[in-house]
């Protein structure tokens, strides 16, 4: 009896060894079980619609500098421009896009209209026009998933001076926009965002360098760069927490700063880190970025991916 009793004291003691270390295993595997699918597609989103956003943005600040430069080497890539329609005081730059961008990255069709008063010229420090997206379609080279943007930007001159003087007339120039943007995805999805960004240009004409920084406001939130409804309906806030800097150099892929999506009714968080290769290592000071980093936080888990830029 006393041999029996010291056997079923270890056999009870080994089983209940085995409930806990399995207990711990299945305690250790839950974050793997958590769906962070909008977070990442959240960051996806944003980062393909925002670089599609700047091109445009960049095409207007380039239309209205031919003015000054009496060139249409500015004019971007496939795409046509007519600037002689005038409405009382209102000049409208019509640029009608019909194919592939000159980055070879992105296929565009649809008008942007670009509205200025007449007689204010855009090189002048508080210089302010409006941008409006009429049925731009864009599709991705890479993935052939296509988006369609419509909405109106404020798109304003804070320093002054035109893209062409930069590394020789002057060091840097800044932008602001703002305004609202509909966006309508691939899945059928239409979610509309507001925009807040500025966005310092330094550099050369040839090799720009963008930095970019929020400065909306929202239910609390303050440096938003971007905020409104994900695909799945609910309400999101992005932060540049840490300047992100995109290069002319690198098909301006962002290659350093961070950006932070706050999804409030979920508790859900996602801090994108940039500036990784393809090894998941931080990339060499000159070197192009290929991944970033997401790192997300639910209410009772954690973890990080790395996900590719295009």
């Amino acid at each position: 009896m006393k041999k029996s009793s010291v056997l079923f004291t270890m056999a009870s003691v080994l089983l209940s060894a085995t409930l806990i270390l399995s207990g711990c295993d299945k305690k250790n595997d839950d974050p793997v079980d958590v769906n962070t699918e909008d977070l990442q597609q959240l960051s996806d989103d944003e980062n393909k619609t925002l670089d599609e956003v700047d091109e445009v943005m960049n095409d207007a600040s380039n239309v209205m500098t031919s003015n000054t430069l009496k060139s249409t080497d500015v004019f971007p890539c496939n795409a046509t421009v007519d600037s002689t329609s005038v409405v009382n005081d209102t000049i409208n730059i019509v640029i009608t896009y019909n194919g592939l961008n000159c980055r070879g990255t992105v296929i565009r069709y649809g008008q942007v209209i670009v509205k200025k008063k007449v007689g204010e010229h855009w090189g002048m420090a508080g210089a302010s026009v409006v941008v409006k997206f009429n049925n731009l379609t864009t599709t991705r080279v890479v993935s052939n998933k296509t988006k369609v943007l419509n909405g109106t930007k404020i798109h304003t001159n804070i320093s002054g001076g035109h893209l062409f003087m930069l590394g020789t007339l002057t060091n840097s120039i800044i932008h602001r926009n703002s305004g609202t943007l509909s966006v309508s995805f691939e899945n059928g999805t239409s979610r509309t965002w507001q925009l807040a960004r500025q966005i310092t240009y330094t550099g050369t004409p040839l090799n720009l360098t963008m930095s970019i920084d929020g400065f909306g406001t929202a239910d609390g939130y303050s440096n938003l760069t971007v905020w409104g409804v994900n695909r799945q309906g609910n309400a999101f806030y992005s932060q540049n927490t840490s300047t992100v800097v995109k290069k002319q150099e690198c098909e301006y892929r962002p290659s350093a700063g961070i950006t932070v999506h706050q999804i409030p009714s979920k508790s859900r968080s996602a801090t994108i880190t940039y500036g990784f290769d393809d090894n998941n290592q931080p990339i060499a000071t000159g070197d192009c970025a290929t991944k970033y980093r997401l790192d997300w936080v639910t209410a009772n888990s954690s973890g990080t991916v790395f996900k590719y830029l295009w």
